[in-house]
């Protein structure tokens, strides 16, 4: 073989490997199917959304698949517990948002975020600060300057120590505003007061408000959003109101502590591959939720400025002690 034909045939490979990039090894995860604990009730929130993953999962050409397992209780720390101590094989992922936050600064479980390993950040459900339609103000700032001129008065619906308070408790740190807070064990008693008006204020989300909002059942004063939501147009953000916040109710997947590298980056790729899917995006816009793939690295980044935020006021409520 001639000097010549040796080079060509180099050049060849070398430009195989920059036009196809180069070959990736899929890690040894001892399953075919991995299990994705979801902590709360079959039909919630979190169950519809990551069954969503599932369904898509199972569509693409990747392995292991997801399926979707829920272990409810102890306001989601059953499922959170046996998810950390799982083996780090890949085989147990764990679904997981701002309450592990709560639940562990209230001293109700010895960990959060800290006993996993991140995979990816998915889904984003921005708040909207709602309210009765027997409340007497009519848009954001009447709202504000009601509840500054008679402070701890106005009923607040939310479940005490929990996400659903802290859209509120963080309100009140920007603004100066103080509510008067009354506790519900879940989403579903809180909506039933506020419609109908045995509570003033409380947290909505497109999916659950839309349409009350839109039939004049609600009132929706702002969305805790970056930019207005789509599918309600008219609601502008807090921060278009001079209220530099917003709050979104953020939906990942974790794996137990020690899970390998290679491992958690084939996932992080899995769940980028299913977070592009026409289908899943077409069906996540209409539970009226946003898809924001966020990988590991910064994934962690996002933890650990959000847990500071939580002990913060945690802190300030004594929330814990």
């Amino acid at each position: 073989m001639t000097i010549s034909r040796i080079f060509q045939g180099i050049f060849a490979v070398l430009a195989m490997i920059l036009f196809v990039g180069p070959v990736y090894a899929a890690p040894k995860i001892p399953c075919s199917t991995a299990k994705l604990i979801v902590p709360w009730k079959a039909g919630g929130g979190t169950h519809v959304l990551f069954s969503i993953y599932e369904k898509t999962i199972a569509g693409l050409n990747v392995s292991p698949k997801l399926k979707v397992v829920t272990v409810s209780g102890q306001g989601g720390n059953k499922g959170a517990k046996e998810a950390a101590k799982a083996k780090p094989d890949g085989c147990t992922l764990f679904a997981i948002h701002q309450s592990a936050f709560t639940s562990h600064l209230n001293g109700r479980i010895k960990f959060h975020y800290d006993a996993f390993d991140p995979v990816a950040l998915l889904t984003d459900t921005p708040d909207i600060i709602g309210a009765s339609a027997k409340a007497p103000w009519d848009n954001y700032k009447d709202f504000q300057k009601g509840v500054l001129a008679s402070p701890k008065t106005v009923a607040t619906g939310a479940t005490f120590g929990s996400t659903s308070q802290f859209t509120w408790l963080l309100l009140e740190r920007k603004t100066g505003m103080k509510f008067k807070f009354v506790p519900f064990d879940g989403t579903r008693q809180r909506m039933t007061a506020l419609l109908s008006g045995a509570i003033t204020l409380g947290g909505l989300n497109v999916a659950s408000g839309r349409k009350y909002i839109e039939s004049g059942e609600l009132k929706a004063y702002a969305i805790a959003a970056e930019k207005r939501d789509p599918a309600l147009p008219n609601l502008p953000t807090l921060k278009e109101m001079g209220v530099d916040m917003t709050f979104s109710l953020k939906r990942g997947i974790v794996a137990p502590k020690g899970t390998p590298k290679d491992v958690i980056n084939h996932w992080a790729q899995i769940l980028k591959k299913a977070s592009e899917d026409s289908g899943l995006l077409k069906q996540m816009k209409a539970k009226g939720t946003g898809i924001d793939w966020v990988g590991p690295a910064d994934y962690q980044k996002w933890i650990d400025s959000s847990f500071a935020e939580f002990k913060t006021i945690a802190d300030e409520m004594g929330w814990g002690k």
